[in-house]
């Protein structure tokens, strides 16, 4: 009930407020791969802002699910506003933010069946295949990050691995700048991360600091060039899909309802409250920000003593 009353209070402050009102401007997300999690937040609430927004389905294999349920009304609930229409998405693109450019592909993966029925989804068809349909867009939001060796610890992480995770949740981000420029009025970059990734491995934590850093470097040479303003959310553990995968996304959240100063989970939508004040208005003074979304878990030291984590294969030194 809590959760529900923030997000109409959110809502009513958002369509009532001029200062924070984006009417007209169009908005690409890349990385929504289902209706509860980050990507989709965001969306939810810059849609309240009068935007129009287009998707981009961050996960290839799964597109076609992701479009079918769309159809079939299983995102209906997720996608009602407050007048009782439902959020209309103007497009969905197939997206692999991997590669760059079609040239990049090696044939056994243009072969891959994962691939099958899709086509122009490297991040250079994508902006040109947006710029054919809609001619620009204001805000550009990176929901990707991606890691096969997310599991393991950052000391067994193999070069392969580390450099994969690097690629798809680090230089995609860069990738997506690079190529949506051209095409961009002046407006706003955003990416969101995971902030506690101290014990996420396989390069994903290595990842988070190349975001933050990159993040900083990207607003002063966007700012100056094209008048773009960059901004990183740094979002605390979510129970999505996506982190499900991980395999220990309860064991986090557990930890931070221990240990964080506000004693609550956090919700998609606070992200997605975040995301629509940094690209509204409200944030025209703001860029090169990492914007902490995380119930104040940065703030606090992680305790490797804390019941929590006695199942993780935690190295302790040998008291003898």
């Amino acid at each position: 009930m809590e959760i529900v009353a923030t997000l109409s209070l959110t809502r009513d402050w958002v369509s009532r407020s001029p200062n924070c009102r984006l009417d007209g401007k169009r908005a690409f997300i890349a990385g929504v791969a289902d209706d509860n999690g980050y990507g989709w937040a965001i969306a939810n609430l810059l849609l309240l802002l009068v935007l129009k927004f287009l998707l981009a389905h961050g996960c290839l294999y799964a597109l076609n699910i992701f479009e079918s349920s769309l159809r079939r009304g299983k995102f209906d609930e997720s996608r009602m506003l407050p007048d009782g229409s439902l959020m209309e998405i103007s497009k969905v693109y197939p997206l692999d933010a991997v590669y760059d450019k079609p040239e990049d592909v090696p044939e056994d993966v243009k072969l891959n069946k994962r691939y099958a029925g899709s086509s122009n989804w490297t991040v250079k068809e994508v902006a040109e295949s947006v710029k054919q349909d809609f001619g620009s867009i204001d805000i550009l939001v990176h929901s990707l990050a991606n890691g096969p060796e997310v599991v393991k610890p950052l000391l067994e992480t193999s070069r392969n691995g580390y450099l994969a995770a690097i690629s798809a949740s680090s230089y995609s981000f860069i990738s997506l700048l690079q190529h949506f420029v051209p095409i961009m009025n002046p407006g706003t970059f955003l990416s969101t991360l995971f902030s506690f990734l101290l014990i996420y491995g396989g390069g994903m934590s290595s990842a988070k600091a190349a975001l933050e850093s990159d993040t900083r470097v990207l607003a002063f040479e966007a700012g100056r060039k094209n008048k773009i303003r960059v901004n990183t959310i740094s979002a605390g553990p979510l129970r999505s899909r996506a982190a499900k995968a991980i395999g220990f996304i309860d064991m986090m959240i557990d930890y931070s309802l221990v240990n964080a100063p506000l004693e609550k989970e956090l919700t998609a939508e606070e992200v997605g409250n975040a995301a629509a004040f940094l690209a509204s208005p409200l944030a025209s003074a703001i860029t090169g920000s990492v914007v902490y979304v995380d119930n104040g878990l940065n703030a606090m030291g992680v305790g490797v003593d804390s019941p929590i984590f006695e199942n993780l294969d935690i190295p302790k030194a040998n008291k003898s």
